[in-house]
């Protein structure tokens, strides 16, 4: 028994030796500890979409996945744009559309050029300065939103049309295609949308043509009907028998017209068959060692945005910090100023000079900028217009595109308010835009989105109203660095700024730059909108340097690629929960 245990003892001691002798030197093993393991690889807290080869980010995911899938088949950038544009008139009705208009950046990754497409609303060759106003001068509530009068004649068909005909690689009736389909076929009514129609449910109710398209019985479609547009199916297939021409000289001319003739419009043949579509050169700024790109007048945004870019760049912004106090009281004063000079400078370049070079200017910004106090708000009552001349030498949707060779695309068009004038041309499905109210109805008196304009954007036969449209191109080394853009009316140049500045002073990404509770100050009337989310210990601090805050619903909703080494990160702003970014 004795010598059994021995030897099974020699035996297990000799196992534990061979064992040991495997796992290697004691002291080794019993020193060396294991690797940590890495669970947060990432700084970003929100995640933007990843490709390689091309990138589509819009407010309705449907339609990214019609552009991507022009860019998957041969497509450029150009040509997933259109098809982007007539995709959004169908499955986000609320602003995309074909009867309103807009502003398109393209860059030509080639050449390095960029062209400013515009593609704005004209008032039609009867309207007058004072069509809005009553007998004893003031302004009549809802004729420059919600009648005829309301239209302008609308720019989008001859936009679309005219720059796939000029930049694109396929035709229109391969663009077009899955916009017929899409109306055909029809598509589930989502939560958002539904609160949209409900919301407009009043004015779209109040016409027969709109309660054909978007009501079940007496009451809006709800979440999960189907939305079917078959008249506008028809539509869209006559445009892409015939192209613009069916719009603007054919059947659907005539179907405008005589709506407008039925109702009191303005809109005539012949407004229609004059409409022209303009290319200009875009705006150009620097920041931080980036060239950016926006559009010209008769949108205002790139020029204040460009200008209150100038005004910002001198001051730390990156030290004191994402949502400081300090930061967001800057931003608001560099807001009130910009929208000061809006309100008197800015409108259509053809009927009226901007002073576009003076309000961009370096050196004009070194002169507002010695109004700006770091410690106290001014109080809007003590802002006047700046005098620019000497340094002279909200329903909207925004989308942006960018393909394999890296040629982009950045659109932002509209019907102005959700839905525009809640008027359907009957037999075409097409809601009528309410462009008109973006003139100055009277001078001095606030529109829609409680802008105050001046005599630059009167009404006039042929002029093209003022917009905040601004999409945008950032540049870096030459080459394209992000794409953005954004709807919300007035909101979207405030927007746009904090977009390009989380960006660049705060290395966002495109998901990290739209999840940033946002502010808006628009000079009148005197009080600094900010999203929730902005601390309450923030918002005590810019009220103790005389700000008035009041807590808003959220401002904009862009749709932002960023084109870095390892990739192109595209993201649709968590605001819209239908909006989506798609890519391969």
């Amino acid at each position: 028994m004795a010598a059994s245990l021995s030897m099974a003892l020699r035996r297990a001691l000799t196992a534990c030796l061979s064992l040991a002798l495997w796992l290697g030197p004691p002291l080794a093993w019993a020193d060396s500890a294991p690797a940590p393991i890495k669970y947060d690889l990432s700084y970003d807290i929100f995640h933007a979409v990843e490709a390689r080869q091309g990138m589509v980010v819009s407010e309705q995911a449907i339609a990214s996945q019609v552009g991507v899938d022009i860019l998957k088949r041969g497509g450029n950038a150009v040509d997933a744009a259109v098809a982007v544009g007539f995709a959004l008139a169908v499955v986000l009705p609320q602003a995309g559309n074909l009867a309103g208009g807009g502003f398109m950046l393209v860059h030509d990754a080639r050449t390095g050029k960029t062209v400013a497409v515009d593609f704005r609303e004209m008032a039609p060759r009867a309207a007058y300065r004072d069509m809005y106003l009553d007998s004893q001068g003031r302004v009549v509530p809802g004729r420059s939103l919600f009648t005829h009068l309301a239209s302008g004649v609308p720019g989008t068909v001859a936009g679309l049309a005219q720059t796939l005909d000029k930049y694109g690689s396929l035709k229109l009736p391969e663009v077009i295609a899955p916009a017929i389909k899409l109306a055909r076929n029809g598509y589930i009514v989502s939560p958002e949308l539904a609160d949209h129609l409900a919301a407009a449910s009043e004015r779209l109710g109040r016409w027969p043509a709109s309660r054909a398209v978007f009501f079940k019985g007496d009451k809006p479609l709800q979440a999960g009907d189907r939305l079917v547009q078959n008249d506008l199916a028809r539509t869209l297939a006559e445009l892409s028998r015939h192209g613009e021409q069916a719009f603007y000289k054919g059947t659907i001319s005539r179907q405008i017209v005589a709506e407008m003739a039925r109702q009191g419009g303005l809109i005539t043949a012949d407004d229609l068959a004059g409409y022209k579509v303009v290319e200009r050169e875009p705006v150009h700024g620097n920041y931080r060692g980036y060239e950016v790109l926006s559009m010209p007048p008769p949108s205002s945004g790139g020029v204040h945005i460009i200008q209150m870019l100038n005004l910002l760049e001198r001051y730390p912004l990156r030290e004191y910090g994402s949502g400081s106090a300090q930061l967001l009281h800057l931003e608001a004063e560099a807001m009130k100023l910009a929208y000061a000079d809006r309100a008197e400078y800015l409108g259509d370049p053809d009927f009226s000079k901007v002073p576009v070079q003076g309000l961009t200017s370096r050196a004009y910004a070194d002169e507002l900028a010695k109004r700006i106090d770091p410690d106290h708000a001014m109080p809007s009552a003590q802002i006047k217009p700046g005098k620019p001349q000497p340094y002279e030498s909200e329903q909207t949707t925004h989308y942006s595109v960018l393909d394999k060779d890296g040629n982009v695309v950045s659109v932002t068009y509209t019907l102005n308010l959700p839905f525009g004038s809640g008027i359907v041309v009957p037999g075409t499905g097409m809601l009528l835009n309410n462009e008109m109210d973006d003139f100055s109805a009277k001078p001095g008196v606030p529109n829609a989105f409680g802008l105050v304009g001046g005599e630059a954007n009167a009404v006039a036969p042929l002029k093209r109203p003022l917009s905040s449209m601004s999409p945008t191109l950032v540049l870096k080394d030459g080459k394209p660095w992000l794409v953005t853009g954004s709807p919300g009316g007035s909101r979207i140049i405030t927007t746009v700024l904090q977009t390009l500045i989380n960006t660049i002073d705060f290395d966002m990404g495109p998901a990290g730059a739209a999840a940033t509770p946002r502010i808006h100050h628009q000079w009148l009337p005197d009080e600094l909108g900010v999203e929730r989310g902005v601390s309450p210990d923030t918002i005590k601090l810019l009220q103790q340097k005389g700000h008035k805050v009041v807590v808003k619903r959220a401002f904009g909703r862009t749709q932002t690629i960023q084109v870095l080494p390892e990739g192109l990160y595209g993201y649709a702003d968590p605001r819209n929960p239908d909006g989506g970014a798609a890519g391969y």
